[in-house]
């Protein structure tokens, strides 16, 4: 059986990789990852061009407006509720950001839970852990190992993995259901695919609100779903969530607000059904007194390679590492891939730590990328976190993680909430 390369499909077709690699993201053309790289059977190739894929591609988009922004919504202009897309309620958590695990009453699900980060910063803030959802096995590895409640190992889409859930937390009083959906759908540094399944996953998670009936709920996200469809993606999402009964508020927050020694800005949903005060938390520190990678790293210089620590330095050939050393602070190692092989600014917090095949940011003083450990502390994990599986899988679960410090902080608005 003969199979293809997404670059020699490029060639053939007289098309980007770039372009490829959009219609395996959204589905049109089937392909299997074997190892690190994509192949494509040649049959499922034939059936492929003989489309019109721009055609198939604007077909699809518009099923998707349709299904998901329009019939299913049926919601008349006068109907619409006011949504609340940037009236925030800012709330001081100053006087409460010192109290760390101090048990405050309350408890939480961590939906899309991945290693752990927003668990942890809810669990630094006083909040109790009833149950974690993961579907990677190496960052439900991670999970167990830090938390002293189960983590439901599993595919939240399937209703195997729903049911494991309500019946761990059956009669019980939910205060808060969080969770990062998956969001490669929407990443701004993606394809964003508007048909992309992964857009839909927020949908598990307002299934399982609207049977559990948390108190309130809350959503990561990255900024780029906020641009989808000129703001009709973050509008749906909050109308089906004010349809079970959650009015919601949402706004940007930055992680180096709030002592994360890195730029990231995620899109966070907060909502209740008790009629409170949806409440964000306050910047904790101005911009000219945010942590830079030299407080983060710089003792970790002239660490020892420690596996046990997550502490082990990629091995480049001597031709890379001059390549690396010769890039300048703010610019990246490829012109074209401006969010990887990046190195930051030694005296700013870190651009956004990504998992980009490898390709992770560049120390801004060795001439390598950054361990497992060093992403970590980017990331705001304390030392004792420790990440399971190979550095690959270290990489991608700290890649994909909410940072503990930005999570506590929001837990915390939750909690004052909550109070009110």
């Amino acid at each position: 059986m003969k199979f293809y390369t997404i670059k020699e499909i490029a060639e053939i077709c007289k098309v980007s990789q770039k372009t490829v690699r959009r219609q395996i993201s959204a589905d049109f053309l089937k392909a299997k990852k074997i190892g690190n790289q994509w192949r494509i059977k040649e049959e499922d190739f034939k059936n492929w061009v003989d489309k019109d894929f721009n055609e198939m591609e604007k077909k699809e988009i518009n099923n998707w407006i349709n299904n998901n922004i329009n019939s299913k919504s049926n919601i008349s202009n006068d109907e619409k509720k006011q949504n609340d897309i940037d009236e925030v309620n800012w709330v001081d958590i100053s006087d409460e950001w010192e109290r760390n695990e101090l048990d405050n009453g309350f408890n939480y699900i961590d939906l899309f839970s991945g290693a752990g980060g927003l668990s942890l910063g809810f669990k630094q803030a006083g909040f109790k852990g009833l149950a974690g959802v993961e579907i990677m096995d190496k960052a439900a590895d991670t999970y167990r190992t830090y938390f002293d409640h189960p983590v439901i190992e599993g595919d939240i889409r399937e209703e195997e993995s729903k049911q494991k859930l309500y019946d761990l937390v059956k009669n019980k009083e939910i205060d808060v259901i969080c969770g990062g959906f998956p969001c490669k759908g929407f990443s701004l540094s993606g394809y964003r695919i508007i048909t992309d399944s992964r857009n839909n996953l927020y949908k598990e998670m307002l299934e399982v609100v609207s049977r559990l009936k948390p108190k309130f709920i809350m959503m990561e996200n990255v900024v780029g779903l906020r641009s989808m469809l000129d703001g009709k993606v973050e509008e749906k999402i909050i109308n089906d969530f004010e349809k079970i009964g959650y009015k919601i508020n949402v706004t940007v927050l930055n992680s180096a607000d709030y002592y994360v020694p890195q730029v990231r800005r995620r899109v966070i949903f907060i909502g209740n059904r008790l009629n409170k005060t949806n409440y964000h938390p306050n910047p904790l520190i101005e911009k000219e007194n945010h942590r830079t990678i030299k407080d983060a790293i710089e003792d970790l210089i002239d660490h020892p390679k420690d596996k046990e620590f997550n502490h082990v330095p990629t091995r480049h050939s001597k031709d890379m590492k001059e390549r690396l050393a010769a890039v300048e602070e703010g610019n990246s190692l490829y012109g074209n891939y401006s969010d990887a092989w990046k190195k930051s600014p030694w005296l700013e917090p870190s651009c956004t730590v990504k998992e980009n095949h490898g390709g992770v940011n560049i120390h801004p003083k060795l001439p390598r990328v950054i361990t497992a450990r060093e992403m970590a502390r980017l990331q705001s994990f304390p030392d004792d976190f420790i990440f399971k599986g190979a550095k690959k899988w270290q990489l991608k679960q700290l890649g994909n993680a909410v940072p503990p410090l930005l999570a506590k902080a929001i837990a915390i608005a939750i909690e004052k909430s909550l109070k009110s």
